[in-house]
């Protein structure tokens, strides 16, 4: 219930008239003063008339006056600027700063209608609390609020790809082929094609991409995947020229076993996607530089049709033949790599090099792909919420992510806008 209290002070939701403190003197807020995370007092610069006289200083929120005892700030000179102790419930006439002084309180009451809307939100056992009442939010709050949302998504992304960079010591080839590479798993197999990457230098791939056998092997002979016995002359094959190559470079390949098959589509498979994977790479030499030339999805497109060698076209497995398919990228693979990596890619690149004009592309990009279907935005779709694009999708995912599933309702423009009325 603190947060609610915090709510109810930093957006002044409470009865504005004949404000006391719990000793009778009079009380005007002037400000509230600005919301504070971190370690100290929840609100710090506020501006607050007592008894006629104006006072500046810090706020502490509690919900029982005891709990200024309880928490130990009597004994914190971080609190000796707290000029008002704001609380729910008066359990304790008096309370005193680390100096001495006594400390102002006052007992602010949430209004019924906020703590009837705070307690249909938080309390909901459903995905989206809300999802009842979005169309009472006007679309233009809904806009800006999703156009919020899809900085913070994009925030997020370029903060995994800024690990990244470090970790390869700031080589953006290095980092573009990470970061693809992990998305290559499409989910279940993520972690595994990111450690993948991690354990094979696209230095290392980019010396043999005149042989699709060499580049193959690397790729299979590193996941583990050639570590059988099969009567399958190209499985031999790869099995001949990874047992080369990883000595040359003195690899030590992964557990087979962290690639997952288990309810996943044969075209989802991990030995297609690395045969993929391995015919993108191959393709060019200056992966990272083609990414940042890309102007449209219809070139993205274009950069990820190569085709993987003949063998996959007849198997999904290797000793277990197939019916012939081509096994190239599908159009929404490479929407959710385009979404996944080479928007994060450009964002993260053009707030290192302070391009914006690389930002703006990679936002442009997102509004120019067809919209993500998925659970999450049916929940939104079936709620009200106009979804355009991919754009949208990618905000309404960090929605749901950081918002709902965290009940954080109160930090929701959306709950914002419900907490607040008062019908």
């Amino acid at each position: 219930m603190e947060t609610l209290l915090h709510y109810v002070w930093k957006y002044k939701l409470y009865e504005h008239s004949l404000l006391e403190s719990t000793d009778q003197q009079t009380i005007e807020i002037i400000d509230p003063g600005l919301h504070n995370v971190h370690s100290g007092p929840d609100f710090f610069n506020a501006k607050v008339k007592i008894d006629g006289y104006l006072w500046a200083g810090n706020i502490e929120i509690h919900c029982r006056s005891s709990d200024w005892n309880l928490h130990r700030h009597q004994d914190d000179k971080a609190y000796n600027s707290v000029i008002l102790h704001v609380i729910e419930t008066n359990d304790q006439a008096v309370v005193y700063d680390q100096s001495g002084r006594k400390i102002p309180q006052f007992v602010l009451k949430v209004p019924a209608p906020i703590r009837k809307n705070y307690e249909y939100l938080v309390s909901r056992e459903t995905p989206v609390p809300c999802a009842g009442r979005i169309r009472e939010i006007p679309e233009i709050y809904l806009s800006d609020w999703k156009n919020a949302l899809l900085l913070e998504r994009l925030e997020r992304k370029t903060q995994n790809i800024w690990k990244s960079l470090e970790y390869v010591s700031n080589d953006w080839n290095e980092v573009f082929y990470i970061t693809l590479s992990r998305n290559f798993g499409f989910g279940i197999n993520n972690d595994a094609f990111e450690r993948l990457s991690k354990s094979l230098p696209v230095k290392c791939i980019l010396r043999h991409k005149d042989s699709f056998l060499q580049t193959e092997a690397l790729f299979f002979g590193q996941a583990g995947l050639l570590e059988e016995s099969l009567e399958d002359d190209y499985y031999l094959s790869l099995q001949k020229e990874y047992g080369f190559l990883k000595q040359k470079y003195n690899l030590k390949p992964l557990e087979s076993h962290i690639f997952k098959n288990l309810r996943i589509r044969p075209n989802n498979f991990p030995h297609i996607k690395l045969a993929q994977l391995a015919a993108f790479i191959r393709s060019g030499e200056t992966i990272f530089s083609q990414i940042l030339e890309t102007e449209s999805i219809e070139e993205i497109r274009k950069l990820f049709l190569p085709e993987v060698s003949g063998y996959w076209t007849t198997h999904y497995h290797f000793g277990k033949r197939s019916s012939p398919k081509k096994k190239m990228l599908g159009l929404a693979a490479i929407h959710l790599i385009a979404i996944n990596t080479i928007v994060p890619i450009l964002v993260a690149y053009g707030k290192v090099k302070g391009e914006e004009s690389l930002i703006s592309k990679g936002i442009r990009l997102l509004e120019s792909i067809p919209k993500e279907e998925n659970h999450i935005t049916t929940i939104f779709r079936n709620s009200g919420i106009i979804i355009r694009s991919a754009a949208d999708s990618q905000a309404l995912i960090q929605l749901k992510n950081e918002y709902c599933d965290k009940k954080k309702c109160i930090f929701c423009r959306i709950g914002h806008q419900l907490l607040s009325k008062y019908e």
